[in-house]
């Protein structure tokens, strides 16, 4: 198991990661033996740890983390199963509650779980609230691409199901955000997804909303270049793919299919006699460069955008490597200031917009 390769350390204070222990399939074990891999990239960052304490003890004093971990005990769990309304209702004294609560109590600056993503989506827009201009959240994740740092970023991937024009713009600003400030890319190439490139292609909410972030992009340091298509979402043509959470988690989920597909097919293949396992073996290293570059635990992290707050939902099943790469997401980002950057970037954009909108009307 490789560990992944997070940015380096920027200079300043520690960053404090509030982390829930006890969400995810793997177990604190997991948790915390991706909180000691993240140490290695970031000696300034400090952890509070949420979750039972009784576990909790013995396995940071496995990983000796004692120095940059504190525990805050908390005995209920999440499960995966738990509906998110009952969440709202009875998650107080949850290790996801608690560590939700950490960043809405600005004891840390960032929070990790790989809990119930339903759940933990509820409870921080019930804990930290929307960035005021907010409708909606969005789920932004990071797709393997052709683009200069080998990956884009696509919006929204399952928070809502829904988006009408409005919400589309806000998506627009809050992902060229993070692709300026999460991947250094200055002026962001945001597309709108669609069944086609053709304007006259689409849904009135999109049309609607090509306008709106076509006028936007002129004055919010992004390049606007119109409908994409799925076939766009990995390619160079664009940084930013933006959509609604329903079409968004359908492609998210068909690519991961699409993967597992492949992979077990070539493996099948290569095993088929012995000359295409002499194959496999001359092929080994393109396609250990191929593993490496289409592997989700180094790009393990979706970030809820639109709230008070940073959190970041790692995939359930994380391993140790996933979830150091999901932590050193959450200090890039923090170390950034992303949050009060990307509040900053909606409200010009919607009082740009509104001001157009207005001037049309006169």
């Amino acid at each position: 198991m490789s560990d992944p390769k997070p940015p380096e350390d920027s200079p300043g204070s520690s960053i404090i990661v509030s982390v829930d222990a006890m969400g995810g399939d793997a177990g604190p074990d997991a948790v915390i033996a991706g909180l000691a891999i993240a140490l290695k990239y970031h000696p300034k960052i400090r952890y509070l740890v949420h979750g039972q304490r009784g576990l909790l003890v013995n396995l940071i004093a496995r990983e000796n983390l004692g120095q940059v971990c504190t525990i805050i005990d908390a005995n209920r769990v999440v499960s995966m199963n738990d509906k998110p309304s009952q969440v709202m209702r009875t998650g107080k004294g949850t290790s996801m509650w608690s560590a939700i609560t950490s960043v809405k109590q600005k004891e840390a600056d960032a929070c990790v779980s790989c809990g119930n993503t339903g759940a933990l989506l509820a409870v921080s827009m019930i804990r930290l609230r929307m960035i005021p201009g907010i409708n909606r959240p969005a789920i932004s994740i990071l797709w393997p691409s052709l683009g200069p740092n080998g990956f884009n970023v696509m919006l929204d991937v399952g928070a809502d199901i829904k988006a009408d024009e409005k919400d589309l713009l806000q998506f627009a600003l809050m992902g060229s955000s993070y692709s300026r400030n999460g991947l250094g890319i200055e002026n962001p190439k945001v597309g709108l997804l669609n069944v086609g490139t053709e304007e006259n292609k689409g849904r009135p909410e999109l049309k609607v909303a090509y306008d709106l972030i076509s006028t936007a992009a002129d004055h919010e340091n992004f390049e606007f270049i119109g409908f994409v298509e799925g076939s766009d979402i990995p390619s160079s043509k664009v940084d930013v793919i933006v959509t609604d959470g329903f079409t968004g988690n359908i492609a998210l989920k068909s690519a991961e299919g699409t993967a597992s597909f492949i992979a077990n097919a070539l493996k099948s293949s290569f095993r088929y006699n012995i000359f295409s396992r002499i194959t496999a073996l001359l092929a080994n290293a393109p396609l250990q460069r191929l593993k490496k570059l289409t592997d989700p635990r180094q790009v393990n992290g979706g970030v809820f955008l639109g709230l008070n707050g940073i959190v970041i939902k790692s995939h359930g099943a994380a391993d140790p490597t996933a979830v150091a790469a999901a932590v050193g997401l959450a200090y890039k980002l923090a170390s950034a200031q992303f949050n009060s950057q990307l509040a900053e970037r909606v409200a010009a954009g919607h009082s740009f917009v509104d001001k157009v909108k207005s001037d049309r009307m006169l």
